[in-house]
């Protein structure tokens, strides 16, 4: 007895690609996305509200060492809350943060299920190498800000006036905290925007590095905006990483111009304001030949006289 295998069609993947899903398929293909996406953060925003203590205590011990901040048995003072609902709005902030985190994974995939299709096969590729150096960089810049901000609450303490409470209140405290972090991992990004420039074309390596007197001024203009206290440590910190991280990236960008030929083409030692060499040198023209008679065209065929209108039409037209 013969089983017959029933034939699987094309994966929606494969029908978004090729374009044969209808408008009505993609809105419910993005509707069930969403809703997978909602649920890993609802699932993530469940586990960090457990995880929100922990991480809490981990925020307030650069506070912890700042002076006259422990009591006689060397425990830290609590921060400062002004309403009774300070505390629980604290503690969703915390968990929500930390349920984007945990359900990233989830809902990065599924942002990248619905936008994939609609790349080319090597478009693809790179972003997963990009996302997958995204991740580190910006975890880097998290841990580079929490130490800005362990080193910097003391110098901006110290250089305030006299006379004052190191209490703080806690909403501005954590905010300033999550903040710094943000900033600084989005900055840890900036790589990235150089390789993307360098692998779509649009600048080489060496024009990359020509630029590296202003990536560094800038780099610093913004390391003395973004980190909190006006002192070298901090600003010092970060515009060092940010200029190591632009000779990295234009190192792999060099890289990548030798792997595609780049600065090896015909034109490639002529400047753009230069003309390129043309051959001006005379050749002398020789005497044209004789032309040749053409054959005679033959006399056209006499053509068949029409058949009669029964005969060209059947009886069903």
């Amino acid at each position: 007895m013969a089983f017959g295998l029933k034939k699987r069609g094309p994966s929606t993947f494969e029908r978004a690609a090729d374009g044969s899903m209808t408008l009505i398929e993609h809105f419910r293909e993005l509707r069930t996305r969403l809703f997978r996406a909602s649920l890993a953060v609802v699932v993530g925003l469940v586990v960090g509200f457990w995880l929100a203590d922990p991480v809490f205590l981990l925020l307030k011990r650069p506070y912890c060492r700042l002076p006259d901040t422990t009591d006689a048995l060397g425990q830290c003072q609590d921060l400062l809350a002004l309403a009774p609902t300070t505390g629980f709005v604290l503690k969703l902030k915390l968990a929500l943060w930390l349920g984007l985190i945990i359900g990233g994974p989830v809902w990065l995939y599924q942002l990248w299920a619905f936008i994939a299709p609609g790349l080319h096969r090597h478009e693809r590729k790179w972003a997963y190498v990009f996302v997958a150096i995204a991740a580190p960089l910006f975890a880097a810049g998290g841990v580079l800000a929490y130490l800005v901000v362990d080193k910097g609450l003391g110098f901006l303490m110290e250089s305030g006036v006299g006379g004052l409470s190191n209490q703080f209140e806690v909403t501005a405290y954590i905010g300033f905290v999550t903040n710094m972090i943000l900033l600084f991992g989005v900055a840890f990004e900036f790589p990235l925007i150089l390789l993307m420039l360098n692998f779509t074309g649009v600048a080489s390596a060496r024009r990359l590095l020509s630029w590296w007197r202003v990536v560094i001024f800038v780099s610093f203009a913004f390391a003395a905006i973004a980190t909190p206290d006006p002192g070298p440590f901090g600003m010092t910190l970060l515009a060092t990483a940010l200029s190591l991280l632009y000779f990295v990236a234009v190192g792999v960008a060099f890289i990548n111009d030798k792997r595609r030929g780049r600065g090896r083409e015909l034109y490639s030692d002529v400047a753009d304001d230069e003309v390129s060499p043309l051959d001006l040198s005379v050749e002398p023209v020789g005497a044209a030949g004789g032309v040749e008679a053409s054959a005679p065209i033959g006399a056209p065929e006499p053509v068949a006289a029409p058949a009669p209108i029964e005969r060209r039409y059947d009886d069903m037209t």
